[in-house]
């Protein structure tokens, strides 16, 4: 069994790193580093794993403190409040210092095994290596749920959304010090790589069953879920009103020629004249409501600098470690400079 390194080993150039977030995952924190670790150990020159904790209740964090004890390799950062799927899982991936970082839960539904196929892809130039859901035992109502949020995404997203695919996969340091610019306060992982527009590859595998414990998954954190996604890769929504508004008023003039007609033909039709005024109304109200939707829309693009997560304490990090946005900045200055 390789020795584990020092820790002054540690902070030097770190090639993998790996984040995975938690949430009373006792029954699986230290299956899960032993299995990531031999992986990592067979297909990385160095690596670090970062389990991000959101506020467990179980002895997770208690385990976590045992880890990073034994392994300088691993760190570990507890929340100071559970932040959701979807702000807390992108904040470890931010974290990280490897030259490629890869994203996984915790409860070996997203199978190390794969780490392998996400090395050999990204070594052979993808810049973001997806695993795609091919197969998973669910539900006939969740299944259902799905493919109908599928549909509606093509239709209404910013950017075509890859089904299937959970955030689970390798992304590379540019990916990652850029994105993390962005300062997104809901970041929708999944659509944020595609947006992008980073070279990008796809892995198929069937995913299995929860190793241990339960999920926390409930339907309204579903649901939740699936609303700051739309929220945040479907801005185009903001302007529905601004359509509706023009068919609407489009009919309100149509429907007022035809109150002219009616009135210069068999005379004055108070019920077509109501019509028309509330059409017409109608239409001016969504018109208002559309310029003020994209105006907001507008706000939150130029204002995103919210923290995705605010740190009740963290383990194993070397000081002085530079925050992902800043190594960007950094990065252009220097680009620009030359």
């Amino acid at each position: 069994m390789p020795r584990k390194p020092t820790r002054g080993q540690v902070e030097d150039q770190i090639e993998l790193s790996f984040a995975i977030p938690c949430y009373n995952e006792e029954a699986n924190v230290v299956a899960l580093y032993d299995a990531v670790t031999a992986e990592a150990e067979k297909h990385a020159a160095s690596h670090e794993i970062i389990f991000i904790d959101n506020c467990s209740t179980d002895r997770t964090r208690e385990l976590l403190r045992e880890l990073c004890a034994r392994d300088p390799r691993v760190r570990a950062i507890f929340n100071n409040r559970n932040y959701g799927q979807m702000r807390s899982p992108t904040y470890a991936i931010y974290q990280a210092e490897g030259r490629a970082v890869i994203g996984m839960c915790s409860d070996f539904q997203d199978p190390p095994a794969l780490i392998s196929e996400f090395v050999r892809q990204w070594r052979a130039g993808a810049q973001v290596v997806l695993g795609q859901r091919r197969s998973e035992k669910t539900g006939l109502v969740l299944g259902l749920v799905r493919k109908a949020g599928y549909a509606f995404f093509r239709r209404f997203a910013d950017y075509p959304l890859i089904p299937g695919v959970t955030g689970f996969g390798l992304y590379d340091r540019e990916v990652v010090d850029m994105l993390a610019s962005w300062h997104e306060p809901e970041p929708f992982l999944r659509g944020m790589v595609v947006e992008s527009g980073y070279r990008l590859a796809v892995v198929p595998f069937d995913r299995p069953q929860r190793a241990g414990g339960r999920t926390s998954n409930d339907f309204w954190t579903l649901l939740n879920f699936a609303l700051s996604g739309i929220g945040g890769s479907a801005k185009s929504l903001l302007r529905l009103q601004l359509v509706v508004a023009i068919f609407c008023s489009g009919f309100a003039g149509l429907l007022g020629f035809a109150t002219l007609i009616r009135f210069l033909v068999y005379g004055y039709s108070p019920l077509m004249l109501a019509l028309t005024f509330m059409f017409a109304l109608f239409s001016i109200m969504l018109l208002f409501l559309g310029l003020i939707g994209d105006q907001v829309r507008l706000l939150a693009e130029r204002m995103r600098n919210i923290p995705l997560v605010i740190e009740e304490e963290r383990l194993n990090f070397p000081p002085g470690r530079a925050l992902p946005s800043e190594r960007t900045v950094n990065r252009v200055r220097l680009e620009g400079s030359q």
